[in-house]
């Protein structure tokens, strides 16, 4: 018995066997965020597809605000919540047989022209438009002033040289204006390139309120939160089992302790 020496080596967690890694506590954590994570992550593309459309601008009657070939993201509205200033997808026949996108300058009840010292009139106020391209005026040629029948709306191109918009169909029957009802979309963000949201413009702002802007951001979010928390929740495991190695190869470095 004198001479009997025993070494004992204390069983430690997380080491290399089979079995789960890391504290019953962070696995149900990291489940629950993984969990988490993907009611924001899936959710977030289900309410962003359920809320708005993609579109492709064919053509520069936006430029600069939105180029040709840009992709934009337009949130699905009613033609009734429409607001001065907004950039609407719209369709037409009388116009053409296909979407078109313009930017909303008055609406049923207001009266319209052009141009008074290079701006446009809108119910005899003249309007700020910074979204113009620079050193141009709000039109290229004059038109006469054009009273807006209640329901509709007078539509232009930020590229007023080039748009063919309600200036081209003052004849027409209804002066070039276009009815709430075909508004399908109004355009929230340009998405590819990275221009961000549209800026709502202020110089419409003393004719009336200003639409608000979607829940784009609310859900680009609840998106980029569900990913981190996937991603953090997913890498508890690995983490754990290497932190769980590293404590092992510690211990086995260490000298035995003799009694």
């Amino acid at each position: 018995m004198g001479g009997e020496s025993m070494t004992h080596t204390a069983p430690r967690s997380g080491g290399t066997g089979t079995g789960p890694v890391g504290s019953r506590t962070g696995q149900r954590l990291s489940g629950l965020a993984v969990a988490l994570g993907l009611v924001l992550f899936l959710g977030g593309f289900a309410w962003g597809a359920v809320v708005y459309r993609p579109y492709t601008v064919p053509t520069s009657s936006m430029t600069p605000t939105i180029d040709a070939g840009d992709r934009i993201l337009a949130q699905r509205v009613d033609g009734d919540d429409v607001r001065r200033g907004d950039v609407v997808v719209f369709k037409d026949t009388t116009w053409a047989n296909a979407p078109m996108v313009k930017r909303v300058v008055a609406i049923g009840g207001d009266t319209v022209s052009c141009c008074q010292d290079g701006k446009l009139k809108v119910n005899g106020k003249e309007i700020d438009e910074p979204y113009l391209p620079k050193g141009t005026p709000a039109e290229i040629s004059n038109f006469p002033t054009v009273t807006v029948p209640e329901g509709r709306l007078f539509l232009l191109g930020d590229e007023r040289g080039s748009s063919v918009d309600s200036t081209a169909h003052l004849t027409d029957a209804a002066s070039g204006t276009v009815a709430r009802s075909a508004v399908d979309a109004r355009v929230d963000s340009v998405v590819y390139p990275m221009k961000g949201m549209l800026e709502r413009p202020t110089g419409f702002e003393a004719l009336g309120s200003l639409s608000s802007p979607g829940p784009l951001r609310t859900i680009t979010a609840a998106v980029i939160a569900g990913a981190v928390l996937v991603l953090g929740g997913g890498a508890y495991g690995p983490i754990a089992k290497r932190a769980g190695a590293a404590r092992a190869r510690r211990s086995s470095a260490e000298p035995a302790g003799v009694r």
